[in-house]
């Protein structure tokens, strides 16, 4: 069977060839901490993309289906498309968070990033990944309190007046607005942390 034929098998022969190219490259022994930050950016790709997929591409896409009189409208993305795609996109939310919080963890910067790099013994890289960190928490919050309860009205998977269902439009676009907006620094604070700031 040809595992490229299911997500699941796809998924599983990449982590399959990716721990054979590491053993290969540089043997047996496990590096914990760049093993949970793959797995972040793995998950981070996954639900930064399926975000920007939603306002880049569904979302405008949906308003020129509603305007296009006598076209096949948007009945197909919001049936098939969507849920699935939220489906990966809060649990991708999720996974991305708690790889980023362990991660911390293992470095014993938990602490000192969330407290912005106010504790004793922090540096700035803690105030960096902080700011980050926050961000993420904020967007985290944004999916599964705002975003995903308010989908669930416009999708028609939980009961809602009309009235209901174009308030819960407003919340979620402004929601995964917001989210777009705050994704942008917050790649900027992973990417100083790992690599230096902008401005040394």
């Amino acid at each position: 069977m040809n595992p490229l034929k299911s997500v699941a098998g796809t998924i599983t022969s990449g982590v399959i060839l990716a721990v054979a190219i590491a053993i290969i490259t540089t043997g047996v022994n496990l590096n914990v901490g760049s093993l949970i930050v793959w797995i972040h950016v793995l998950a981070g790709i996954t639900w930064i993309g399926l975000l920007y997929y939603f306002n880049f591409v569904q979302v405008p896409a949906l308003a020129d289906a509603a305007s296009d009189q006598g076209g096949p409208g948007g009945a197909g993305i919001t049936k098939y498309v969507a849920p699935r795609a939220l489906w990966w996109f809060r649990w991708g939310a999720v996974l991305t968070w708690l790889t980023g919080a362990s991660y911390l963890f293992h470095l014993g910067r938990f602490f000192h990033a969330f407290s912005l790099g106010m504790m004793e013994g922090s540096t700035s890289q803690d105030l960096i990944i902080g700011v980050g960190a926050w961000l993420g928490t904020i967007m985290l919050y944004n999916v599964w309190g705002l975003i995903w309860p308010n989908q669930k009205k416009i999708l028609g998977i939980k009961p809602a007046t009309p009235e209901e269902i174009a308030k819960a439009r407003k919340v979620a676009f402004i929601a995964s607005r917001t989210n777009t907006l705050l994704s942008i620094p917050m790649i900027m604070s992973m990417v100083g942390y790992g690599h230096g700031g902008f401005f040394i």
